[in-house]
């Protein structure tokens, strides 16, 4: 089923959540850090990335406000080597709140495709483990995806049902009916024939074309996209951006200004169908596989 709807999802370490950026690793890495979470019963000891325990990495990067022992909202789930697995695990992505709200009035469905990108920044290794690279300023980063197979309330869920899941920290979330669970697709289908990609996933190192921010910009939320990526008809190509302002049209590219806050801003593909064949390219060559 071809996405309706791409859904980028703004998720893992950021200022405000974690207190820092993800770290890009000197071999050019990306490690996205899942946010803090004290009700989680998953801590960043418990998760391994590229063969590399999180706790050893987010106790230098947050100057020991974190350590190996502090719980870890590991949401989206992407990785099935970062945990020990129950028979049947898939990806699996949690979202509550006035963003599940957005995510439902924008009528997300089987089928559509979030893109997850994340606040990230180099380091350099010392003695005392990573920091952060002074040369390098943080940017916004595409890091996974996620195609909707099938959409899960989690007050509908009787106590022995998605036991593999059980885990998850939307499972510890109380007095939210809006609490929706996300289980990925079991192939990624971008008009692929036969589909090449897993229905979820996450790219393993930073390339230039995972990359929103604009490499001429100071801050992080100043992106570069491209051309037709511009307001028209009527339409504004991301919920929560209808600001004319925002959006700046250069002679190769669109500049936007991006929103501070909010997580989940959504393009309806009827109304921008290029974006199909566009953000199919970048995952299929960040994910080794040839694009057409």
């Amino acid at each position: 089923m071809t996405p309706r709807r791409i859904i980028f999802s703004r998720k893992g370490f950021d200022s405000s959540s974690g207190g820092c950026p993800s770290p890009i690793l000197p071999d050019g890495r990306l490690l996205s850090l899942p946010i803090p979470d004290a009700r989680s019963t998953v801590s960043f000891g418990d998760i391994v990335h590229h063969g590399q325990s999180l706790g050893d990495t987010v106790g230098p990067l947050t100057r020991q406000r974190l350590s190996a022992t502090s719980g870890a909202h590991i949401d989206p789930d992407l990785n099935a080597e970062a945990l020990p697995r129950q028979a049947g695990w898939r990806p699996i992505f949690g979202q509550s709140g006035a963003a599940q709200g957005h995510l439902k009035n924008q009528g997300v469905a089987e089928g559509d495709l979030f893109v997850f990108f994340g606040l990230f920044r180099p380091v350099i290794e010392t003695a005392n483990g990573w920091c952060f690279d002074p040369a390098e300023p943080a940017r916004h980063v595409i890091w996974g995806w996620l195609q909707i197979g099938a959409i899960q309330c989690v007050d509908a869920l009787e106590a022995d049902d998605m036991a593999w899941a059980r885990y998850h920290p939307h499972f510890r979330w109380q007095d939210d009916p809006g609490n929706t669970l996300y289980l990925a697709s079991d192939h990624l289908t971008l008009d692929d024939h036969p589909p090449a990609l897993p229905g979820a996933g996450w790219f393993e190192r930073h390339r230039a074309s995972l990359q929103l921010t604009d490499r001429r910009a100071t801050r992080p939320g100043v992106w570069a996209l491209p051309r037709w990526f511009y307001p028209r008809d009527g339409h504004v190509p991301l919920t929560y951006h209808a600001k004319p302002e925002r959006w700046q049209r250069e002679t190769h590219r669109v500049v936007l200004q991006a929103v501070a806050r909010g997580q989940e801003f959504v393009l309806n593909a009827a109304d921008y169908p290029e974006a199909l064949s566009w953000i199919r390219c970048i995952i299929h060559s960040n994910a080794g596989v040839a694009c057409d």
